[in-house]
């Protein structure tokens, strides 16, 4: 994965891809983390008005309302809904982990993922490992992307206790759809979470993918995961001391900027995809994207 071959790509994705291929996109990336939590009041208090009036952001979901309230511009956008504000549907259920947009979804075909038209993927690449990926030979998966105005905390499809999780190093490229469409293997080249769950339907992995500008993910047992972005082979497979169990639409991280999750199921855990996950569509945590078998 250390080349690049943009094949049938546009003419302005080649050109978007490679710019991004000479970006020090780390570097980059921690600059927006330390950005993002200046607390000087005049700075993060135009940056969050900013921000809003470019992306039609309404706070009226949110916790706190008042923008001005926020202590810096990542705890706007990493802000908290109100109770009650994402529903979750009725099981059997499998539901959405965040509010996006699902860019792809369907079988794992040969272990293969899709990323985009033209594009596939390895289970084994995206999960860092060959264990993990041969779990889910013949299962499912959904690729949910977050535009910079989305809820931008991630919860669980399902209940589920952790099994292991891992970090491992990568690029940060853009994941939107221009590069998703023009770049291989898109989300087994960036940084990522990977964290694989038991529930009483079968094993799930989870796939917290950064991107350029995503300055942090974090989760709910390990908190702030990066940055630093770090370089180099796979961290190791963490078991957890103590169990970790988290209930159905629990939060169970977060990213600090936007990014994409990958959520992919064993064979058989579910016998449909729902209505509400057909690709290219706009769907809200809580709303199914399958149901359960």
């Amino acid at each position: 994965m250390n080349t690049l071959t943009l094949a049938g790509a546009s003419l302005v994705a080649k050109c978007f891809v490679l710019v991004q291929w000479v970006l020090p996109t780390r570097a980059l990336s921690r600059c927006v983390h330390s950005l993002t939590r200046v607390r000087w009041v005049p700075f993060k208090n135009g940056l969050i008005h900013l921000f809003m009036r470019a992306f039609n952001i309404s706070l009226v979901e949110a916790e706190i309302e008042r923008a001005n309230d926020f202590e810096h511009f990542n705890a706007f956008f990493t802000r908290a809904l109100k109770p009650g504000e994402r529903p979750l549907a009725p099981m059997p259920a499998f539901l959405s982990p965040v509010d996006g947009r699902v860019s792809q979804r369907g079988a794992l075909h040969q272990g293969q993922l899709v990323q985009a038209k033209g594009h596939r993927y390895s289970a084994e690449a995206l999960l860092g490992d060959r264990d993990w990926a041969q779990t889910f030979t013949g299962g499912d998966f959904a690729t949910i992307y977050l535009a910079p105005y989305n809820y931008h905390r991630i919860h669980m499809p399902i209940a589920g206790r952790l099994r292991a999780w891992r970090y491992i190093p990568g690029r940060l490229f853009s994941v939107n759809g221009m590069t998703a469409s023009a770049m291989p293997d898109l989300f087994s080249r960036n940084e990522r979470l990977v964290a694989l769950f038991d529930t009483e339907h079968g094993p799930m992995a989870m796939a917290l993918v950064g991107a350029l500008f995503v300055g942090g993910l974090e989760t709910v047992w390990s908190g702030v995961v990066t940055p630093p972005h770090r370089r180099g082979a796979p961290g190791p497979i963490i078991t957890p001391r103590s169990p970790v169990h988290l209930a159905r639409g629990a939060e169970m991280g977060r990213f600090n900027m936007g990014s994409t999750v990958v959520v992919v199921t064993a064979p058989g855990m579910l016998r449909s995809m729902g209505r509400d996950a057909a690709n290219g569509g706009a769907i809200r945590l809580g709303q199914p994207i399958g149901m359960l078998a």
